[in-house]
């Protein structure tokens, strides 16, 4: 690479998910429908749990703050999706490349670890009932929801700052609808051995780790569930948790998929994919799963929908 002549990058171009006219308007309505119901659904978890004093217990906790993070973390990256549609114009600065990348880190870790929250919660409630109150406090809730944070923020740190290690020369087109980490290690014209290093070894703490812990919790949540007498209780549990199983593993599945898979075996159709469902698909299915399935949660949110609004003059 000595003695070549490089063109230093100060914007990448953002080619999304198509670039043909008429399926990127198809496009267009898609993700904004998905972003707006994405948007919508979350919010009035948060307003439902905050409204109704019958939810202010763990599990809503945990809820109302994943809520609140899917709608971070959404937010992230459609905008401006759409925003580069409607303006014509694919082009993102450099800096706002790393702020984008920076943001959409740490609202997945952030995302990844309270999941994991929210699995020990259930594990705890359900196999050890007697102990739960005195184990699951207000506190110990708190704790985790600020680690979860803290930890993300350090991991996303670590990443940004080695990036802005790197050159881009010449190549700034990116084959994705957002910038993610992955494609931009693969712009990168100088050695990229630190970043991937760091991917797989603290990505596997912030990602392998908790899903491996949420498959744990959840294998003994089955086994208590399979004392249960009441053949009707059985299969609620069984539906409560193989759905939330399923979100979750949709996840980790694609998220693993993307970052630790061989790159021999990846191309950037297949990550793009991957990415819609860990960044659109499954946030806008968190609040149908956690809240249509519970009764409490239905009944908060028809008393928060039919609740009249009050007019101060």
């Amino acid at each position: 690479m000595e003695g070549a002549n490089f063109t230093w990058v100060f914007e990448f171009l953002l080619l999304g998910l198509s670039e043909d006219p008429k399926e990127q308007q198809l496009l267009f309505i898609l993700f904004l429908s998905m972003y707006l119901v994405t948007g919508m659904g979350n919010l009035l978890i948060i307003l439902a749990i905050a409204t109704d004093v019958r939810l202010h217990t763990p599990m809503y906790f945990f809820l109302a703050n994943l809520a609140f993070v899917d709608i971070c973390f959404t937010s992230t990256t459609i905008p401006k999706m759409l925003a580069n549609h409607v303006s014509g114009h694919k082009g993102i600065p450099y800096s706002g490349c790393l702020t984008q990348m920076f943001f959409f880190i740490w609202f997945a870790g952030i995302d990844s670890f309270l999941l994991t929250a929210m699995a020990y919660d259930r594990y705890a409630a359900i196999c050890h009932p007697l102990h739960y109150a005195r184990s699951v406090t207000p506190q110990f809730c708190g704790l985790l929801v600020t680690a979860s944070w803290t930890a993300a923020f350090g991991n996303t740190l670590a990443h940004t700052v080695l990036l802005t290690r790197l050159s881009f020369c010449s190549h700034n087109r990116i084959p994705h609808f957002f910038c993610d980490l992955s494609p931009l290690l693969k712009l990168a014209c100088s050695d990229t051995f630190l970043n991937n290093a760091l991917v797989y070894t603290v990505g596997t703490l912030h990602i392998i780790t908790p899903f491996v812990g949420i498959l744990v919790s959840y294998t003994r949540i089955f086994t208590a569930v399979l004392r249960i007498p009441s053949t009707r209780g059985k299969q609620k549990a069984f539906s409560t948790c193989g759905s939330h199983l399923s979100v979750v593993s949709l996840f980790y599945g694609t998220l693993i998929g993307v970052y630790f898979s061989p790159m021999s075996s990846r191309t950037a159709q297949k990550d793009t994919a991957a990415a819609v469902m860990y960044t659109v698909v499954t946030p806008m299915l968190n609040p149908f799963i956690y809240s249509l399935r519970n009764s409490d949660m239905k009944g908060a949110l028809g008393a928060l929908v039919s609740r009249k609004p009050v007019f101060i003059w």
